[in-house]
């Protein structure tokens, strides 16, 4: 059985600055435009029953603006008549109106457990679509933007199920047989969870190919489901279509139909174990007090129990119940048992060592269940006061301070559960390099080149490091490429935080709140005149500039796009364009 590679991501020092300073508001106005659309954006709210933080994470949070990578300052939304609306920008000062490029063929209303419509852009003539019933479309369009050849007309068009939103597909050419590999996302219920949420989250990567020239007709050659507990942060095909990327706090792993109801049966026996343990057991300083449930009618001459200084063996008839090692020895010759009237077996067992507290009754044995008395838990409780408290500060004398988690800043919380980089075998199925990112905090996603697979942003201390995946490269498969200086530490103090984007040539960063606020980061650049640094006693030659807009709408945020030039922000009846760059 193969193993998967344990990797690291490899940070290049000279793309750091250790000596940044922060950033300086810059009250320079940002040219800033506004379109009215002709009709609201499609936005679905979620349900009663689409209550837990994945569905907030996947639904609640979804960015309804889309941008064309494949083709400069071009984004695209769709409005609630099942519109797909577009705007190309050429010239801020010139703007014309969204143009609707196609229209979905079904009444979106019309479908009560329907998700937000997606959208993605597979290459420069191809486009994946979901109207979030659950069908989806492979649309050919010529090229985009091409008022002679843009034509957006539907290759393939089928109900896949339940519905769901695309997170990412690519176009595949090999040996005259075109293909089209897509990753939908679905959270569904899973009646046999009675621990969690009572919900999965399930990532189906659907290929759809066509044979020949000949053949018009595009089919689903190719289905393979992954399932996990967390909407992953980040999932993307490689572009030679060999492997898949997922980044997620909870792993994810491929499933088949049988095998998945094979898994359910052994995780609803492994349960029943659990609920109803094969002994009880309780301790106090001087012994041990062991309790086992017995068939019925059992009587004495059925049982045989066995004590050595460090060994105990109990059989029923011909079974063995329990046979192992003791944590600790005992005095095997004052220890002993009986059958109550219950039909239990009661074991009482005389510690050697007095004063001892034994972890486990039989040493790797899990099948038992340790029972602690009130007494047992105010006395450890007592000598784990010193570790904590409620208070912030009871006794400031005392020569062990406690812990409050209130001296931590919000920027140096991270999840309880680490998250990880995966990378699955399309062929095998399996997982074939692993990268544990520990406190590395998930920023966001990116595209840099649109023929590579999108870049993530990943929180490295205070700075945020962008990594572009090369699945090509085995030995080096993550390549950092870009920094920006302190945004880690930055972003966190942002409460309200609802988008995050950069643009793909790495010039500024920007994030978005719910209402109305967005704030740039801008990379250092040389200042006209040269400034002094009096505590460190040297020139400074370039400053970091931070800039907020504030957008004249009470409506809410729902998309927001980074391009080179321009940032764009979607609300419910607008969409802004902010000049950030020029072209230079």
């Amino acid at each position: 059985m193969e193993v998967a590679a344990n990797c690291s991501l490899r940070v290049k020092r000279p793309l750091l600055d250790p000596r940044f300073e922060g950033y300086k508001l810059s009250l320079e106005p940002l040219p800033c435009y506004q379109l009215e659309l002709d009709a609201a954006v499609a936005e679905v709210k979620l349900r009663d029953d689409q209550y837990t933080l994945e569905h907030m994470h996947a639904f609640g949070m979804y960015n309804y603006l889309h941008c064309d990578s494949w083709y400069q300052d071009s984004v695209y939304y769709i409005d609630n008549l099942g519109r797909i609306m577009n705007l190309t920008v050429m010239l801020d000062t010139a703007l014309g109106k969204p143009r609707e490029v196609f229209r979905l063929p079904t009444d979106l209303t019309a479908c009560d457990n329907r998700l937000c419509a997606s959208i993605h852009f597979t290459s420069s003539t191809w486009v994946t679509l979901s109207d979030g019933t659950g069908r989806l479309y492979v649309i050919g369009t010529g090229e985009r933007g091409n008022s002679a050849s843009e034509k957006w007309e539907i290759m393939f068009n089928e109900e896949l199920g339940d519905p769901f939103i695309i997170i990412h597909s690519i176009s595949l050419l090999k040996a005259e047989e075109h293909s089209i590999a897509i990753l939908i996302l679905r959270i569904e219920k899973e009646e046999l969870d009675m621990k969690g949420s009572g919900f999965y989250v399930s990532l189906e990567w659907v290929t759809i190919s066509k044979k020949n020239k000949d053949n018009k007709k595009y089919e689903i050659t190719k289905r393979d489901i992954l399932r996990g507990k967390s909407v992953p942060n980040y999932a993307a095909i490689e572009p030679n279509g060999n492997g898949l990327m997922i980044v997620s706090y909870k792993s994810f792993k491929f499933v088949q139909v049988d095998q998945d109801l094979e898994e359910n049966m052994n995780e609803d026996m492994s349960e029943k174990i659990q609920v109803e343990p094969l002994y009880y057991w309780q301790q106090t300083e001087d012994d041990l007090t062991v309790t086992v449930r017995l068939p019925e009618n059992s009587v004495k001459e059925d049982v045989h129990v066995q004590f050595l200084p460090d060994h105990i063996n109990i059989m029923l008839r011909d079974c063995q119940l329990l046979e192992g090692k003791l944590y600790s020895s005992i005095d095997h010759e004052s220890s002993t048992w009986i059958i109550k009237e219950n039909n239990s077996l009661e074991i009482f067992l005389i510690k050697k060592n007095e004063g001892l507290t034994w972890p486990e009754l039989v040493v790797g044995d899990k099948q038992g269940e340790l029972i602690r008395d009130s007494a047992q838990c105010a006395a450890i409780a007592e000598r784990l006061m010193h570790l904590t408290s409620e208070e912030l500060n009871p006794n400031p004398d005392k020569e062990k301070p406690p812990c409050n988690a209130q001296e931590l800043e919000e920027c140096d919380i991270f999840f309880e559960e680490s998250s990880s980089l995966c990378r699955f075998d399309g062929n095998t199925l399996k997982t074939t390099h692993v990268v544990n990112l520990g406190s590395n905090q998930y920023l966001f996603s990116v595209v840099v080149d649109p023929k590579e697979m999108p870049c993530f942003c990943l929180r490295h201390d205070v700075d945020a490091l962008l990594w572009q995946p090369h699945s090509s490269k085995q030995d080096d498969m993550w390549e950092h490429i870009a920094t920006f200086n302190a945004l880690g530490y930055v972003q966190a103090s942002k409460r309200d935080k609802k988008f995050f984007a950069c643009a793909p040539n790495y010039s500024y960063a920007a994030l978005c709140e719910c209402l109305r606020r967005v704030f740039i980061y801008r990379q250092p650049t040389p200042m006209s005149t040269v400034l002094y640094n009096r505590k460190e006693g040297r020139h400074v030659g370039q400053v970091a500039k931070q800039q907020v807009a504030s957008l004249e709408t009470n409506d809410p945020i729902l998309g927001f796009q980074a391009t080179n030039e321009r940032l764009f922000v979607l609300t419910t009846k607008n969409l802004f364009l902010i000049k950030v760059n020029t072209e230079n």
